[in-house]
């Protein structure tokens, strides 16, 4: 094991081709097979002279590993051929005859890969179960181990289930031959960008990562390279282990009636290079339609190559359901963890669960997928009911009907098993804690053992031996306490935990809890620094129990806002039951801070005070503010920022009379829309109310649409809109596309969450003019920075591309951006400057001569610059006959492990806080005003941003600096290649002061 590990850290490992298309064109007979057609893994049996000629064949070609003919030899697929009872000899012969062959050959060593195919029945779709598939690929790795194998591939995975239970069997066959071999798991993606159940490669490698199990994580089949390009830098750039990649020589098409791959193996090469060189990938091989020649010259370029350092690779921690990951961090919200598919917090859904109406248990997880959550708590933990059948109930229809992962909710870690068991999503056990102590035979051990065997995450509760935790260093202590041994006894890291600090009421008046929320808000703190990586969450309505609905609320909004500024990643909660901070009385909030932070003094209890403030006052879920007093642009504006719809039409009929709909999106709506992102950039708006404004948005755009002026019929010009691979926000790219159906342009929309390759295709099939890519998160911007670099690479870059989104900015856009691409690349502000651009590059085509502004950067760039005074000397006043200082080294070198915290201080707070945080003063706002709120509100999220990017290493900051032969001419500084002496590598031309001693940068080299 340890040789073919320690050779895959040395150099790149070239993998067979196709096992499958060699011994198609051997052309056996019907009574070869036994008269079981279709069934290849009989020929261990019946040729196996066959078999180890193409193993030969591979070998010779230059192959470091060649895979057995086991493919299929598992129990469900034989037992369709009833040969079930061959199962074991199958895999043992299979991995003998490979094993023959390979030590035959004493150049250099060669390995034995036992192949484990994925069969014929995807669990997700009920076609069986988790333990009949954990049992047959359990005996198929055991008769590959007992065989000589000396790794293991479980490959051409469709369905995430069926690769937990593969994984599973290995394992446990691991551990029954007593020999723990190198484990390779290959997913496929279809032509589609997902598996065939509709996984994205994000999800799947959420779910593959945390096994420790596995060594190699990879795609096989389904397509050629091309098709992988995205799928393999994804895993190149994410995962820590080892990456093989196998793809198809191409697509198949039908000559002759037979499928026939088209990718010659110079082709072939050239993708595969550019996955091994640029990527990182650490094996390489083929798949369908792949041939010996192939794989020779697929040796002779890369069989040397060292393998490329990526040990910066990384994932986002998360879960995942059958379809998306969800990384537990969120860019633009805090985790949400819906509340009500939970029994005991529920009383609806303990209803339908009580009369078994099973279907309408997926009407309310689907409720909360719209109201924002990014998961679902389920329990089903009912007084004289069997948990373990109604889990299976729910989740059997959660894993295929809802998108979202899933927090299994139990005591009993026989409910949680069952869940699991059906879940090819990475799902989140809850909970473990220390309340029967550390035993082997806790229900904390039969949690952490589950959670390895099915890599899910788990939530910690801050409970031990003598009760519930209150206070901060009880809570931390006992925190502490479970990360060790859930990394001992369970694989689990600090990242695989959800701590959760326990939320007690501060609503009773009783003494010893008036500090609780104040105690846990330190402990979120406190876990953050102390245990680095680690998450938090907290179950927030505990803290107002008891109080009027209206008072509950905001006080759990208050709670929640303040848990977030402390660090916390994740709650459980409904997001109908908070308010965004803008939304909540000045007083209100006041009291309510003072509340949860026991702020009292003599004459003043904030509890008493709260109470006071809530008698009579309704819930402000069911009480909408009255606009009706508003001017209708300022009523327009405020439906936006509130989300509030009921009244929009008659408002929109309204603005119609006096202005047109164009003129009503760019200034009332628009100007909405930018009040939400301000306040949720600064906190006081939480995700799911930034949706609701989103949505309000959307409804007024419609209305609006159709009494838009349309020009022309189309014809204008064509562009392919899309927002980027892995970004779910589309209402700034909607709007795009109303904008400019409008003005005369052809659009496709292609939707959310789109690969290159499909833009790439729809903009070649529709002869485009232009790619409008679009994105809201910061991760976004990256994504588009790889995508330009596709188009590069596909030497694309004739299309022009518009890019927009809250993240991105016009200098990333018209300064890096410009440089990597190729092409032509612009930044469009909002749906109008779209617009102002898609005109002049059509003007452009047409041949007509447009005048184009240059952008604000360079102008300022050139004035500065320009000199226009006469007689400025040729070199000023500058010493030339200094010594020249010697090199230490030539090139350049990185320097890391730097002192993050003394780097902070060199900070500038000024441009951070108003120019990328947009925390500007008011007009006509006092100085001292402006500061005390900068003191008051923005200085403890700078601190606790710090703090969190310090202790979870979100920031590494390094140095690079080099030195580099150099001279001067005239106004130059020619900079020479130090690897070739002489080779000019690159000039800068600097300005010269037009006064004084007229001195200009060059002047101070020779």
């Amino acid at each position: 094991m340890s040789d073919f590990l320690e050779s895959l850290r040395e150099r790149v490992l070239i993998f067979d081709g196709a096992m499958g298309t060699q011994i198609q064109a051997a052309d056996l007979s019907l009574d070869e097979y036994w008269g079981k057609e279709g069934n290849s893994e009989v020929l261990n049996l019946s040729r196996p002279d066959v078999i180890a000629n193409i193993h030969r064949a591979y070998l010779d070609a230059g192959a470091d590993a060649v895979e057995t003919n086991t493919f299929g030899a598992n129990l469900v697929v034989q037992g369709e051929y009833e040969m079930a009872d061959k199962v074991y000899d199958l895999n043992v012969i299979g991995a003998r005859i490979a094993k023959e062959v390979a030590s035959s050959y004493s150049d250099r060593p060669r390995w034995v890969v036992g192949s484990v195919g994925p069969g014929t029945k995807l669990p997700s779709l009920g076609h069986t179960i988790f333990d009949e598939l954990e049992a047959s690929y359990g005996l198929q790795v055991k008769g590959l181990v007992d065989g000589g194998a000396d790794a293991i591939i479980i490959e051409t995975c469709q369905d995430m289930l069926q690769v937990k239970a593969a994984i599973a069997g290995a394992v446990k066959a691991f551990a029954q031959t007593g020999r723990k071999l190198p484990l390779i798991v290959q997913v496929t993606v279809e032509t589609t960008g997902t598996m065939l159940l509709g996984t994205e490669i994000a999800a799947a490698l959420t779910a593959l990562e945390p096994y420790a199990a596995i060594d190699v994580v990879g795609m096989n089949c389904a397509t050629g390279p091309v098709e992988m390009t995205e799928h393999v830098r994804f895993l190149c750039q994410s995962s820590r282990k080892f990456v093989s990649v196998l793809p198809n020589a191409g697509l198949p098409e039908l000559r002759d009636g037979s499928p026939y791959y088209p990718l010659s193996p110079e082709e072939f090469v050239r993708h595969q290079s550019v996955f091994v060189k640029e990527f990182g990938s650490n094996v390489a091989g083929g798949c369908c339609g792949t041939t010996p020649a192939h794989i020779r010259m697929l040796s002779d370029a890369l069989g040397s190559t060292a393998p490329l350092d990526r040990s910066g690779a990384s994932l986002d921690p998360g879960c995942s359901s059958l379809y998306i990951a969800q990384p537990f961090h969120q860019d633009t919200s805090f985790f949400v963890i819906g509340e009500r598919c939970n029994v005991q917090g529920s009383r609806k859904f303990k209803e339908i669960v009580g009369a078994e109406d099973w279907d309408s248990t997926v009407r309310v997880a689907k409720e909360q997928i719209r109201e924002g959550a990014h998961a679902l708590d389920v329990s089903v933990d009912f007084t004289g009911r069997d948990g373990v059948p109604d889990m299976g109930e729910v989740i059997s229809r959660f894993r295929t009907q809802v998108t979202l992962p899933v927090f299994l909710d139990s005591t009993e870690p026989q409910v949680i098993e069952a869940g699991l068991k059906l879940l090819g999503g990475r799902a989140v056990i809850n909970s473990i804690n220390l309340e029967e102590g550390a035993g082997e035979d806790t229900r904390l051990f039969r949690n952490l053992r589950l959670a390895e065997k099915f890599g899910a995450a788990c939530v910690a509760l801050a409970i031990d031996e003598n009760g519930q935790a209150t206070t901060k260093d009880w809570k931390l202590a006992v925190c502490k306490r479970l990360a060790e041994i859930a990394e001992r006894e369970g694989g689990l890291r600090p990242h695989d935990l959800i701590f959760d600090a326990l939320v007690f009421p501060i609503s009773t008046g009783m003494e010893e809890q008036r500090r609780a929320a104040l105690e846990t808000l330190e402990t979120v703190r406190a876990i953050k620094q102390e245990i680095p990586g680690a998450f938090t969450s907290l179950g927030i309505s505990n803290v107002s129990f008891g109080l009027s609905p209206a008072g509950r609320q905001v006080l759990n909004s208050i709670f929640l806002h303040e848990a977030v500024q402390a660090g916390l990643d994740a709650a459980i909660v409904s997001p109908a039951q908070i308010l965004p901070m803008s939304r909540i009385d000045e007083r209100q909030r006041e009291v309510g801070l003072d509340l949860v932070y026991d702020r009292r003094r003599d004459g003043y209890d904030p509890l008493q005070e709260f109470i006071g403030l809530f008698e009579g006052v309704e819930h402000q879920r069911t009480t909408k503010e009255d606009l009706s007093h508003l001017p209708l642009d300022e009523r327009l504006k405020r439906r936006i920022i509130d989300g509030e719809r009921e009244g929009l039409e008659a408002d929109l009929e309204e603005a119609l009379e006096t202005k047109p709909a164009l003129e009503i999106i760019n200034t009332n709506l628009l100007d909405g829309m930018k009040v939400v992102g301000d306040l949720f950039g600064s906190g006081e708006m939480q995700l799911p109310f930034v949706l609701q404004s989103a949505e309000t948005m959307k409804a007024a755009v419609s209305y609006l649409e159709p009494h838009m002026e349309r020009s022309g019929d189309g014809s204008k010009g064509r562009i392919v809109l899309a927002t980027v691979k892995g970004d779910v926000h589309d209402i700034g790219k909607n709007l795009v596309d109303i904008i400019l159906t409008n003005n005369g342009y052809s659009v496709l929309n292609l939707g959310i969450k789109q690969p290159i390759t499909s833009i790439i295709e729809a903009a070649e099939r529709e002869n485009a003019d232009v790619i409008g890519l679009s994105g809201l998160l910061v991760k976004s911007t990256i994504v588009m920075r790889e995508d330009l670099e596709e188009l590069n690479r596909r030497e694309l870059h004739r299309y022009p591309v518009l890019l927009g989104g809250a993240a991105l900015t016009r200098s990333y856009v018209e300064k890096d951006l410009r440089e990597i691409y190729h092409g032509r690349v612009f930044y469009g502000r909002d749906a109008f400057e779209g617009l102002h651009t898609m005109d002049r590059l059509m003007a452009e085509k047409r041949g007509e001569t447009v005048v184009e502004a240059a952008p604000k950067e360079k102008r300022v760039r050139e004035r500065a610059v320009s000199v226009t005074e006469p007689d400025v000397p040729a070199r000023s006043d500058v010493a030339t006959d200094v010594p020249v200082p010697a090199a230490p080294f030539f090139g350049s070198r990185v320097v890391k492990g730097l002192n993050t915290i003394e780097i902070a201080k060199f900070l500038n707070k000024t441009t951070l806080y108003r120019g990328q945080w947009q925390f500007r003063p008011k007009r006509g706002q006092p100085r001292e005003e402006y500061d005390a709120f900068l003191e008051r509100d923005v200085e403890p999220v700078f601190r606790t941003t710090l703090e969190r990017a310090i202790s979870e290493r979100l920031l590494e900051p390094a140095v690079v600096y080099g030195y580099f032969p150099a001279q001067s001419e005239d106004d130059d500084l020619i900079v020479y290649d130090p690897q070739a002496p002489g080779q000019e590598w690159v000039r800068f031309t600097f300005p010269r002061q037009p006064r004084g001693r007229h001195l200009c940068i060059s002047d101070f080299f020779r």
